[in-house]
């Protein structure tokens, strides 16, 4: 779990939103712009997580991602983001040499990529707006950042501590940059829900918590569940291969283990 927070006493106005889809809570925050534009575009945002809620819910027996895992539909026939989606998950598959799967027990379930995309599609959606400045929507932990929030004040994020509730593990700050992402993937708030694609059961690992730093939330919140499931050393190891990517892991144990780059982007 991971909570923006935006310094700011010089800050252009802000348009704030929450609202309940996809089994978690959605905040936006919009600075800058005209509200009602921005308004308008968030109305547009949510009901887009609202569609993507009925598309692609493995919960729903009628959403068209269930009726193509029985063989109802074929890709072509669904919504086009579902052909998007899944050629994204193959993308993730192969980068991560089979740690994450949009496929478990021979069952489809994209799952593990649609909350990132839904979250990183609203946030570049909002930012289109003309005089947005900058544009922060948290999907129940992962983050997408865009802009600043104010001269001179980049948007932060706090990153929980699994072991300690209510304290921080981190603070991320997207200083310098335009866009930063940040993703985690744990037992601390759902359980063992991470899924081992070799297996289909529930990773085993010495890990309790993985923060993935990087430009796209999409990826952010794949490298996370993938580096989960591998477990701390090699979680680490591929981690660090990947271009462009920081992360902080946390092991059952307690112990800290960081990408060389992390420090950057910590304060």
């Amino acid at each position: 779990m991971a909570d923006t927070v935006a310094e700011s006493a010089e800050a252009p106005a802000a348009v704030r939103h929450a609202e309940e889809v996809m089994g978690t809570v959605f905040s936006f925050d919009v600075r800058g712009g005209d509200p009602a534009a921005v308004q308008s575009a968030l109305e547009e945002a949510v009901a887009g997580l609202h569609r993507v809620d009925e598309v692609f819910s493995t919960y729903r027996d009628d959403s068209q991602v269930s009726r193509l895992a029985r063989g109802e539909l074929t890709v072509d026939e669904c919504d086009p983001e579902v052909a998007e989606v899944l050629g994204l998950g193959a993308e993730a598959e192969r980068t991560s040499d089979g740690w994450f799967s949009t496929s478990y027990g021979g069952r489809l379930d994209p799952t593990g990529i649609v909350k990132g995309w839904s979250v990183e599609r609203a946030a570049r959606r909002l930012a289109t707006v003309p005089g947005v400045t900058g544009v922060s929507v948290n999907g129940g932990g992962d983050v997408q950042l865009l802009g600043v929030p104010g001269a001179e004040r980049p948007w932060r994020v706090g990153v929980s501590d699994p072991l300690r509730p209510g304290g921080l593990a981190a603070v991320i700050s997207a200083a310098g940059l335009d866009e930063l992402a940040v993703a985690t993937s744990g037992t601390a708030e759902r359980g063992a829900h991470i899924v081992d694609p070799r297996t289909g059961r529930s990773a085993v690992t010495d890990l309790v918590a993985v923060t993935v730093v990087t430009p796209s939330v999409t990826w952010a919140d794949c490298w996370a569940t993938a580096a989960f499931a591998m477990g701390s050393r090699q979680g680490l190891r591929w981690l660090e291969s990947l271009p462009g990517v920081e992360a902080l892991l946390i092991t059952a144990g307690d112990e800290v283990r960081c990408t060389g780059g992390l420090a950057a982007r910590l304060g």
